[in-house]
């Protein structure tokens, strides 16, 4: 073992002598492969590093970047929501971790494989794939997620040639999460306020260009159920040139439950009630652009040029669908109903309904009640698409403990020495290859007064990365 990591050192893939010295340790070392560089990886590597004292930890990532959805999902004008970027970089500098960017698990390496060579395996490679309206003619080019949209102009590599038609008044987003108001906000922000974020290049200029006017945001459920938060709708709010139209029948009988809501849902149900009442004071200037939330409406048709909606009332918080309908004007419809994840190996317990690995608290099951023991999951991947990265860090930092007590309890047998990742001619990232992309991506960005202009080509990060 200490030879194959001797080479791989002077292949350039571990250039600190600390991280050598501690991985070549005479002591059996435990192994531990996360598996997936966003959020719930890097909080589950911080734990895991801090609590065991003797393990070594290895991140494996399909792109050749690290951070997931912190790089490809937060808004561009929500730099601060990025800043957990400088914990993780501190724990994927630790001497105990090492980073392999460009490993595909399914493709590169199989699940079997690594639990050969790791004494635990964490799963968090997150939720990839889009919930579907099932509606006729979802599949025409006017319809897209907004998942695709947010990697479009976060420069999520392939999804450059997205190429959303903004050539329309109409835009009708279907969802009412933070993930649909931040597409909203992307949608009807200034330009000039975009261009000092890390906006990919085409991105801004396609927004240039953009004809869009009036964004629909709509919900089947009522303004008590809406699912954005305080924050993303009063910067909906304060958008210059952007007149919010709220419907007054939607909000019949909420001002009478306000005082009964717990303080996050009255806050923000005051906030609505507030806009509502100040919105025929003064309606937006001459040509300015329009917010629309549409509550209680179900997607029913897709047809050319606008979509059709079910009319719903509230049965105990459910959305009941009535034989009232409504048509919304909709040249591009972007639908934002939640994530599921991908099965990438076949070893994976996968639970296809859901779109998440079967598992009792992060605990991965063989069956549908026994566990198997070394596997382990965390984040979206495990719980489904939950939350917020506050509640990821809690997940995370759940199953690292769960690792550490039955690690503790010998329900993992550490004694004999595992090997961990073999990176012999493989076209693998390192750690110091993605600061050279960082680096690369920043000084891009400065010479156009932005924080980074990302690189979006896979072949182009692992030019810069030189590997």
């Amino acid at each position: 073992m200490g030879l194959n990591l001797l080479s791989i050192c002077r292949r350039g893939l571990h250039t600190s002598p600390a991280r050598l010295q501690v991985i070549q340790g005479v002591a059996p070392t435990k192994r531990i492969c996360i598996v997936g560089a966003g959020p719930a990886g890097f909080y589950a590597a911080q734990l895991l590093l801090k609590q065991l004292s003797d393990c070594v930890v290895d991140v494996v990532e399909k792109l050749p970047v690290p951070f997931g959805l912190v790089r490809f999902g937060v808004a561009p004008d929500h730099p601060e929501v990025k800043n957990v970027i400088n914990t993780f970089t501190k724990t994927a500098e630790h001497p105990r971790l090492r980073y392999f960017g460009n490993v595909s698990l399914g493709t590169d390496v199989s699940l079997k494989e690594l639990r050969e060579r790791y004494h635990a395996v964490l799963l968090t490679y997150g939720a990839d794939q889009d919930r579907e309206l099932e509606l006729e003619n979802e599949q025409q080019g006017n319809v897209i997620s907004a998942r695709k949209f947010v990697a479009w102009y976060n420069g999520l590599p392939g999804a450059e040639n997205l190429n959303p038609d903004l050539n329309g008044r109409d835009v009708t987003i279907v969802g009412q999460g933070n993930v649909a108001v931040d597409v909203a906000r992307m949608l009807l922000s200034p330009l000039d306020a975009l261009r000092v974020t890390d906006t990919t290049e085409y991105a801004l200029e396609a927004l240039s260009r953009s004809q869009v006017e009036r964004v629909h945001l709509v919900g089947r459920r009522g303004p008590l159920q809406a699912a954005f938060t305080i924050k993303e709708l009063r910067e909906m709010l304060k958008l210059p040139n952007v007149d919010t139209r709220w419907r007054t029948d939607d909000f019949s009988g909420v001002d009478s439950l306000v005082e009964k809501l717990q303080r996050p849902r009255k806050r923000l149900t005051e906030l609505m009630l507030k806009s509502l009442k100040e919105q025929g004071r003064a309606s937006g200037a001459a040509g300015s652009k329009q917010f629309l939330p549409i509550f209680l409406r179900a997607p029913k048709a897709i047809n050319l040029g606008e979509m059709e909606f079910s009319v719903t009332k509230l049965q105990e918080d459910y959305a009941v669908a009535t034989d009232n309908t409504e048509r919304l004007p909709s040249d591009l419809i972007l639908r934002s109903i939640g994530y599921k994840s991908s099965c990438v190996d076949s070893d994976i317990n996968f639970d296809t309904r859901r779109g998440r690995v079967h598992n009792t608290e992060g605990r991965v099951l063989k069956d549908t009640e026994k566990i198997d023991p070394g596997l382990y999951v965390a984040g979206w991947l495990g719980t489904g698409p939950t939350g917020v990265i506050l509640t990821t860090m809690s997940g995370a930092f759940a199953v690292a403990k769960s690792i550490c007590d039955d690690i503790a309890a010998n329900v993992l047998d550490t004694s004999c020495a595992k090997p961990g990742y073999d990176a012999a001619d493989k076209r693998v990232v390192t750690w110091d290859g993605w600061k050279r992309i960082d680096q690369f991506e920043s000084e891009a960005g400065k010479a156009k007064g932005k924080p980074r202009e990302k690189i979006v080509s896979i072949q182009e990060m692992l030019k810069v990365a030189g590997v």
